[in-house]
């Protein structure tokens, strides 16, 4: 498990013309790890404002018309979205791509827990919960 996990953490690379290009990362293993720990892979799971598989708030949804719209996408997503597994799931890997460039799968995990300026120890309950669905 640990092995597949630093896999995961480190996007392939490779060497073309001296420079490192880094492969597009696999995030199903994590996103559906998450669904596990969030709804417990139910699409209409309700908690506060939270809602759908990945449970998605209503500022996490502003936040991903936001970097849209700084995109120049004329792309939106709806409140209603968050209970849809593949919009959920185009939120959660819009939001990596933004703020989480690196892959860096544990700090997807916090942040989707803990937001951007994460607490290690206020997300480590939840760190370990995912880390135990992949």
């Amino acid at each position: 498990m640990i092995s597949f996990v630093m896999m995961l953490a480190m996007p392939a690379a490779t060497q073309a013309g001296g420079k490192a290009k880094a492969r597009k990362m696999n995030w199903e293993p994590v996103m559906a790890a998450i669904i596990q720990v969030e709804s417990n892979g139910k699409s209409h799971a309700k908690n506060g404002n939270q809602c759908g598989p990945m449970q998605i708030t209503p500022i996490m949804v502003r936040e991903c018309n936001n970097i849209l719209k700084e995109r120049n996408s004329t792309k939106r997503y709806t409140m209603s979205d968050r209970f849809s597994v593949a919009k959920s799931k185009e939120m959660f890997l819009l939001i990596q791509s933004y703020h989480n460039p690196q892959n860096d799968v544990e700090k997807a995990i916090r942040s989707w827990n803990g937001g951007p300026k994460y607490s290690v120890k206020h997300t480590q309950k939840y760190y370990e919960k995912v880390k135990s669905f992949l």
